[in-house]
């Protein structure tokens, strides 16, 4: 059996092979967010204040905003495969340098390293887990299962990890499982990545316009949910962003050789798809976040417990991802969307019932029945993006669905922890925590109002069409 056959069949790659695609994303996404805890305790140590630490995390954003505008390229110039080995490898070396920063000012340099070398990693390894025929657009349970586990952990476990060995240690973590992979990585088959394209050009121009506009947007919406959205530090960043990038978008439509291809999502069908994977992150992310600032401030649980009851949510996305792609088999894109967006916008409206008194394994089955709608929303909307694509334009396609996934889920993530930390002050966390979840539950119904829009027929990808040959060796 072919690899691609194996994998559009529903064939695992071996152990090896996923290890490797799967351990660079989830580096980069509980490293976005793992920092967020340890803040304090840096500043502390190496006798800095907490403004210039905070570009620890600013600067972590930003580098990912830049080098996020240059993916698409490096991948045409290079080659995915190439292109991720070396991510993975610059992560590890930027996490040990993070680790034996001696001060401030070495720690935010290594986080801004950290950030450049860390945003070709969901993308890449998207496009490989997709494949670059229609037979491997697929994503292994497992691969679904640590993605969307990663960044809910990534505040558990920076706060386990500080208070047993120190802040160092979540640095130091990365880079054993770094390494792994590095060598895992020689084992993924050649031909589930896309090679260089002959000719690529670098578009200067348009790719200074999206960095910039990239770079301003995520740092103005990181500083809303701590400054305050009407503070200029926070809107007059994200006004500049936003305005180059419909400055970048005006260019893109004349290019050549744009540096990110915006065509890709101009058709009805991919649009549509892109913008409910947006409303699926805002609602998901700005939960995931919320809960476990809510049960240790709120219900007194430790980091550790908090992070214990994330782990089902991340079970229950694994199945459901796998699941989402066998029921395309028999029902249409349509049906699987809507009855994720139904799924979801239930499971949000039990954030009302959750207060201070309220078990943990009640919220972590609250959790895990909210997980359960993601294979049925993101995997089918991601086969609607990338069905009609030709293998070259994968990587422009996943990196401008990484895009804006990481813009939404930042934006929900941002507006939802100043809605919470506003009411909380007001009127206590527990209310605080019901007016967010009507919020939350809000944006799940708007989704569930679009999702009718997709269209009414199964998903080709499902059935795998046109494998690409490589030998069965390869599989793993």
């Amino acid at each position: 059996m072919t690899a691609a056959a194996a994998v559009g069949s529903g064939r695992r790659l071996s152990p090896a092979v996923q290890y490797a695609l799967i351990a660079g994303p989830l580096l980069s996404m509980v490293d976005s967010s793992i920092v967020n805890v340890a803040v304090a305790p840096i500043a502390r140590q190496l006798h800095a204040s907490l403004p210039v630490v905070q570009w620890t995390v600013s600067g972590y954003l930003l580098a990912i905003g830049t080098s996020l505008a240059a993916t698409a390229y490096l991948a045409r110039r290079f080659g995915t495969l190439p292109l991720y080995s070396a991510s993975v490898i610059g992560f590890t070396v930027a996490s040990a340098a993070c680790a034996g920063a001696p001060d401030v000012q070495i720690l935010i340099v290594a986080r801004i390293l950290q950030g450049l070398v860390a945003a070709p990693l969901v993308p890449m390894a998207m496009s490989m887990l997709f494949g670059k025929s229609e037979a491997t657009r697929s994503m292994p349970a497992t691969a679904g299962m640590l993605l969307f586990l990663g960044p809910a952990l990534g505040p558990s476990i920076g706060g386990a990890l500080i208070g047993t060995v120190g802040w160092r240690s979540i640095f130091l973590i990365n880079v054993p499982v770094g390494l792994v992979a590095a060598l895992a990585i020689r084992r993924i088959p050649a031909g589930m990545a896309v090679g260089p394209r002959s000719g690529a050009r670098l578009d200067r121009g348009g790719l200074l316009l999206l960095a910039a506009g990239l770079a301003l947007l995520l740092l103005g919406i990181s500083r809303g949910g701590t400054g305050g959205w009407a503070a200029p530090a926070t809107w007059l960043p994200m006004v500049a962003g936003g305005g180059l990038l419909a400055s970048y978008a005006a260019w893109a439509s004349r290019a050549d050789q744009p540096a990110l291809n915006l065509s890709l999502a101009r058709n009805g069908r991919a649009a549509l798809a892109v913008a409910l994977c947006a409303t699926a992150s805002v609602v998901t992310f700005a939960a995931v976040f919320l809960l476990p600032v809510f049960m240790e401030e709120a219900q007194g649980h430790s980091a550790l417990a908090a992070g214990l009851a994330m782990l089902p949510q991340g079970i229950i996305t694994g199945l459901s991802t796998t699941f989402g792609q066998r029921v395309l088999r028999f029902i249409t894109v349509r049906a699987t969307v809507l009855t994720g967006f139904a799924v979801l916008t239930a499971a949000s409206l039990g954030l009302l019932a959750i207060d201070a008194q309220t078990p943990l394994i009640l919220t972590a089955l609250l959790l895990a029945a909210r997980s359960a709608s993601i294979g049925l929303i993101i995997t089918p909307l991601l086969a609607v993006l990338t069905e009609p694509l030709e293998q070259g334009q994968l990587n422009d396609a996943t990196t401008l669905f990484s895009i804006c996934q990481r813009i939404a889920g930042s934006v929900g993530i941002g507006l939802i922890a100043a809605l919470f930390a506003q009411q909380a002050a007001a009127h206590g966390p527990v209310p605080a925590l019901h007016v967010t979840g009507t919020v939350i539950t809000a944006i799940a119904a708007i989704g569930l109002l679009a999702a009718p829009l997709l269209p009414a027929e199964r998903n080709v990808v499902a059935y795998g069409r046109r494998p690409q040959e490589v030998s069965s060796d390869e599989v793993g």
